[in-house]
């Protein structure tokens, strides 16, 4: 097999099964498998992450002989035929399913992973009756060590897909591997709980466990008894991310915009008023690109970093406290809604507060400690009750019956369920600048961003840079998504050398789309998510966030004018080098 650095313009000639085929170099015999529509198994395998080769169960014969070798960890090279599928392959794979099963708790059925799990996949493809290994007695012990994040980790195997995104792709940390030989497994440093390390609550570790071993703390039996409960106004707002994810639950393309099923959906399942979060995007818009023009005039602390995703918020708290200054003031427009559908939406609809149950839909596992933060209660009340994320919402739509391909559209409700183009892409990395500069250009220049689609931050690279002329005023953007990233950028600003003017983080691999609490999937599925709401931003009239109507009517009749005092009260906070870790184990305690 070559060893030197593989040049993707060569091909190699090989044969799989007795089937020829030709891919570059540095193609692995996995990958050249599916070329010619081979499935090899996997499980410890994910498309975005290290090469591993934990499991084998991918293993496969090379050049006769016996030999094996992880298809998933090995390139192909010139000329080799390969075997994937013989009598002894598929003895070693099965017996090395039975001997992960034999060490797994057996409670599919009541398993949050059930149907999803990557493990369950393989036993019924293997066609597994029984064990021929004595089971282990292990019993799934659910650890709920924040109100974020569940770890189950007696269903762990060992995979370490989680320690990948959590230490390479996220570069924070929080989960490690530990010992050696039968004694290995995977922990926290110091085998401490997530509230006590520097874990953000982003959930990737969630989003790539291939079994039921780390997911989000389900909140859907809170929000049936609030809908179920007659003296509650039960509110839904529903994320931009989530409209183009959901449909993968219900077997809709990869992509699929779903807005108007959603919309019914969620009447359908009992929610009083249902509003879109995207209205209180634009409304973030306009404080947001105001606080910076602010900023530019009055000499304020630049770079200012976008404060949209509370992952993100968490990770400056934890790696960069000295750097908080740096962050707009502003809440995320999950917060802004919560604040303003308790004080906003009372005083026009005649609502008592006190009856309202404010609940959100998230593609994010973050939103849910987000929540929680003390300081997210300037309405007087909790401003958000309940986050629950797509994956959560997918439930209660099947727990109720519905037939979610079958369902009709219909539009959000009024007074804050209007929302521009500029807002539905905020779901994805990239968006929230663009939307931001469609306004602050506008304002600037009295002249309308042309063209409005800003394609040079456009696109989940980890870092682009775009340098923006305000007729006479120049800016430099920037735009980054996954911490690992977000990491390189307060680097630069630490030691004086980002001379940037605006920036834009997100926590998650590709923004919203990727998120911590969407539908399982890879990167090339966050694509096509983002691919989605770019649609969806082309078709809506509307695509601006300060040509907004209801949020023209929000400043008229309630807040005044962006950075207002009334404003600065409810949508407007600041962050704490104590934040994340004391706030966390406050709410634990509680």
């Amino acid at each position: 097999m070559s060893h030197h650095k593989p040049d993707p313009s060569k091909s190699v000639n090989l044969t799989i099964d007795g089937l020829p085929v030709t891919v570059p170099e540095g193609t692995t015999i996995l990958e050249a498998a599916r070329k010619l529509g081979i499935y090899i198994p996997v499980l410890c395998d994910h498309p975005d992450l290290h090469k591993r080769a934990v499991c084998r169960i991918c293993v496969v014969e090379c050049d006769g002989g016996g030999k094996l070798k992880a298809a998933c960890a090995n390139d192909v090279w010139e000329g080799v035929k390969v075997v994937t599928n013989s009598p002894k392959i598929q003895a070693i794979r099965k017996t090395i399913v039975e001997l992960i099963l034999a060490d797994h708790p057996q409670d599919c059925l009541t398993c949050i992973r059930n149907q999803k799990c990557e493990l369950q996949a393989l036993a019924i493809q293997f066609g597994l009756k029984e064990l021929t290994f004595p089971k282990a007695d292990v019993v799934s012990r659910p650890n709920i060590d924040t109100n974020t994040l569940v770890r189950d980790m007696a269903k762990c195997v060992k995979c370490g897909r989680c320690v990948d995104v959590c230490q390479e792709i996220q570069g924070v940390k929080a989960i490690n591997t530990a010992h050696r030989s039968v004694a290995y497994e995977i922990t926290t440093p110091y085998d401490q709980e997530l509230i006590e390390g520097p874990c953000v609550y982003c959930g990737q570790c969630a989003a790539v466990c291939p079994v039921g071993a780390i997911y989000e703390n389900d909140q859907t039996d809170t929000v049936w008894k609030a809908i179920d409960d007659p003296e509650r106004h039960v509110v839904v707002q529903t994320a931009p991310a989530v409209r183009v994810a959901l449909g993968d639950e219900f077997g809709l393309p990869k992509g699929a915009i779903t807005t108007g099923k959603m919309a019914t959906a969620l009447r359908r399942l009992g929610f009083t008023k249902v509003f879109d979060t995207d209205w209180s995007a634009d409304v973030t818009i306009l404080e947001e690109g105001n606080e910076l023009l602010h900023r530019l005039k009055n000499g304020g602390k630049l770079p200012m970093i976008t404060s949209c995703s509370p992952g993100w918020i968490n990770f400056c708290e934890v790696f960069y406290p000295d750097l908080l200054g740096h962050l707009s003031t502003c809440k995320s427009p999950q917060q802004m809604f919560g604040a303003l559908v308790k004080t906003y939406y009372p005083k026009i609809s005649g609502v008592d507060p006190s009856k309202i149950s404010s609940v959100s839909i998230m593609p994010c596992t973050a939103k849910k400690f987000e929540a929680q933060r003390p300081e997210m209660n300037s309405s007087g009340f909790q401003d958000v009750d309940v986050v629950l994320t797509t994956r959560e919402l997918a439930r209660m739509i099947k727990l109720a019956g519905l037939d979610f391909a079958m369902l009709p559209e219909t539009p959000f409700d009024q007074l804050m369920g209007d929302s521009t183009g500029a807002a539905v892409i905020f779901g994805t990395s990239g968006g929230v600048m663009e939307a931001a500069l469609r306004t602050v250009y506008e304002v600037v220049t009295g002249e309308a961003l042309a063209p409005l689609d800003l394609e040079a931050v456009r696109g989940h690279q980890g870092l682009k840079t775009v340098d923006v002329d305000l007729k006479g005023t120049k800016v430099k953007i920037m735009v980054a998504n996954g911490l690992a990233n977000a990491r390189l950028v307060m680097d630069s600003i630490r030691e004086g050398k980002c001379d940037a003017t605006f920036i834009e983080i997100m926590c998650c691999p590709g923004g919203c789309v990727g998120g911590g609490g969407q539908p399982y999937g890879n990167s090339q599925i966050k694509l096509q998510r983002k691919d989605g709401l770019y649609q969806a931003d082309q078709a809506l009239p509307i695509r601006k966030s300060h040509d907004n109507p209801e949020v023209k009517a929000l400043y008229e009749n309630y807040l005044g004018q962006p950075l207002g005092e009334k404003s600065h009260h409810l949508l407007h906070t600041h962050y704490s080098s104590s934040g994340k870790n004391h706030w966390a184990k406050a709410g634990h305690q509680g």
